[in-house]
């Protein structure tokens, strides 16, 4: 006989949860066990930990959907439908973040676009190096002068420009700064960008007036008055109000310094993916390229467009392991290569990196940085580049490119908007004996305004001529 189960005792009482948000996933730190080439000694542990926490709280500068835009502008450079004009200034410091050095830059940046989009029929992809190069690396972790040796300065996101123990020592307070200074800038970058300040007709103006002064104009005249035809055609077929007054822009920069980008690493709630929101862009410099280093492993975490720069010693091995580590899903726009041969190697050490990329199948967009191959030191003691070098090395590149049946993908520059004598040559000719009446890099040579100018007209000619 089956006897009655006892009645259950009711379960006692309880709220309901409160409904909350799921938590985010933390950033991969994956990258902390591995060799992590140019980080500053921070000297004081815990002020470094202080200075991370309050970054994870920091208000992100970009947000995914715009690195992913430009991860799909990027994808059509690699499909030889775009070109990439990435170009600012060498390091930014945070005494030049004001209103007019901004502008300025924007401004030369937007010419130099107008140009190069007129002659390639193509759209042009632009890219400041701005609102995050406030970091460099180092040949020498120190400096010695009389004497005294003490930390080299690696920028004003690390330590101070003046030789002196106090300015030299890192301090990780700059780490705010910078985040504080790369905000102020993307803020003023955004306004001129959309406010009408790119308008189209306005940037011509200012074309024209370089034409109209430079020594060399006479050979861009034509030009100009082509893209003034164009436009007087636009507006005379009704298009007037449908000119461009506003452009898309980005914001580029090195990531080199590991312990200011994981704690901007943000995960997009509608794909779970991670982004830096330190910038739209984000490349590894020559020296942290190591695919078995911190810095690729870190740049294997993030879902955003990422550059790395190639110099004439990296050989197809490395370029393999590159692209399997940083671009394994052969995703176009998701990596561009960054050449800075130097004028004298580019025709010979290019060709066989991308023949081997592209038997790989691998959609990676090329771009020439014919700036740091070309450095070397004038008498003086200054660094300086010659104009002279920078063009050829561009030459060389669309040369190549041109031989293989591949894409030059674009030019990847170091520029200021303003009159500085950095670099040797160009329209506006500068000596060498002239460097030291404006220079006003606190790292390497820039093009000035003219010289940037100059050179967006000559890589027009040579697009056209590919």
């Amino acid at each position: 006989m089956r006897h009655p189960e006892p009645p259950t005792a009711p379960a006692p009482h309880t709220a309901p949860a409160p409904h909350t948000e799921p938590e985010p996933r933390s950033a991969p730190e994956s990258w902390r066990a591995l060799p992590a080439a140019q980080q500053p000694d921070w000297p004081d542990p815990r002020a470094l930990d202080a200075v991370r926490r309050e970054l994870r709280a920091a208000v992100p500068l970009v947000v995914a959907a715009e690195c992913e835009q430009l991860k799909e502008r990027l994808g059509a450079v690699a499909l030889g439908q775009a070109f990439l004009l990435q170009g600012g200034d060498c390091a930014e410091t945070f005494a030049d973040t004001g209103e007019d050095a901004v502008r300025r830059k924007v401004r030369t940046l937007l010419q130099m676009a107008l140009v190069l989009q007129y002659a390639a029929s193509v759209p042009v992809v632009k890219v400041g190096r701005m609102a995050g190069q406030y970091a460099k690396p180092r040949s020498r972790p120190t400096e010695t002068r009389g004497g005294l040796t003490l930390p080299a300065y690696r920028g004003d996101a690390v330590n101070g420009f003046g030789f002196d123990p106090a300015e030299r020592t890192p301090d990780p307070g700059r780490l705010l700064r910078m985040h504080r200074a790369a905000a102020g800038t993307l803020n003023l970058v955004r306004a001129f960008t959309t406010g009408g300040y790119a308008d189209l007709r306005q940037a011509h103006a200012w074309n024209q007036d370089f034409v109209a002064r430079s020594p060399v104009g006479e050979r861009y005249a034509a030009l100009a008055t082509q893209i003034d035809q164009a436009l007087a055609f636009m507006r005379a077929c009704g298009a007037d109000d449908r000119i461009q007054h506003a452009v898309e822009f980005y914001v580029s920069h090195e990531g080199l310094l590991l312990d200011y980008e994981q704690p901007l690493v943000r995960e997009d709630p509608v794909t779970g993916r991670q982004y830096a929101t330190s910038g739209h862009m984000l490349w590894i410099g020559e020296r942290t390229r190591d695919p078995g280093g911190a810095h690729v492993e870190f740049f294997s975490t993030i879902a955003n467009p990422v550059g790395v720069k190639l110099g004439p010693a990296t050989d197809t091995e490395t370029v393999l392991r590159l692209i399997d580590r940083l671009d394994p899903e052969r995703e176009p726009g998701r990596l561009t290569f960054i050449v800075r041969m130097g004028a004298g190697q580019v025709r010979a050490r290019l060709p066989e990196l991308v023949e081997k990329a592209a038997a790989e199948g691998a959609p990676v967009a090329w771009v020439t940085d014919p700036m740091h191959g070309n450095t070397f030191e004038a008498p003086s003691g200054l660094k300086t580049r010659r104009f002279d070098d920078i063009v050829d090395e561009v030459k060389g590149f669309f040369e190549v490119h041109r031989e293989l049946g591949t894409h030059p993908g674009g030019v990847h520059l170091e520029f200021t908007g303003g009159d500085v004598t950095e670099c040797v040559g160009g329209g506006e000719e500068v000596s060498l004996e002239e460097l030291a009446e404006r220079y006003e890099s606190t790292c390497d040579p820039r093009l000035n305004r003219t010289q940037s100018l100059d050179l967006a007209f000559l890589v027009a000619e040579m697009y056209r001529e590919r």
